[in-house]
Order: structure tokens, then sequence, then C-alpha cells
């Protein structure tokens, strides 16, 4: 159980250190992105896209660990 958690944790922790890189590119948002407005600011928070690329991340590490 401590495993699952702590891989849930390091999940969440690479997407939100992905989340500018990923923002970077403008790609189309996805349902769960996060987007608001403040005066004349657009902010954009990809959190589905931050979290297919950490997952992916994860497993690419995974397995050049083997």
């Amino acid at each position: 159980m401590r495993k699952v958690v702590l891989g849930g944790l390091i999940l969440i922790a690479g997407a939100i250190i992905l989340s500018p890189v990923v923002a970077a590119f403008d790609f189309d948002p996805l349902p769960g992105d996060i987007a608001f407005r403040i005066a004349d600011v657009q902010v954009k928070i990809p959190v589905a896209y931050s979290l297919c690329a950490s997952l992916g991340l994860a497993l690419f590490y995974k397995i050049m660990k083997r």
C-alpha cells in the first residue's frame, strides 16, 4: 500500500514539474485541464497532458532501470 501511495505522489509531483514544459507546446485542452482568465492574463494548467507525460517518463525510467 505504501508503494502505491508513494508512486501516486511521485506521479503528481512529476505532473506539477512538467506542467510548464507541456504548456509551452500550446496543445489543445483536454478534459481535466484548468484554464482561467484574470484581467488580461489567461492562465492554462495542462493537468491531463502533464499526468500523461509524467506517466510516460516514469514507465521509461522503470524500463531503463532493468
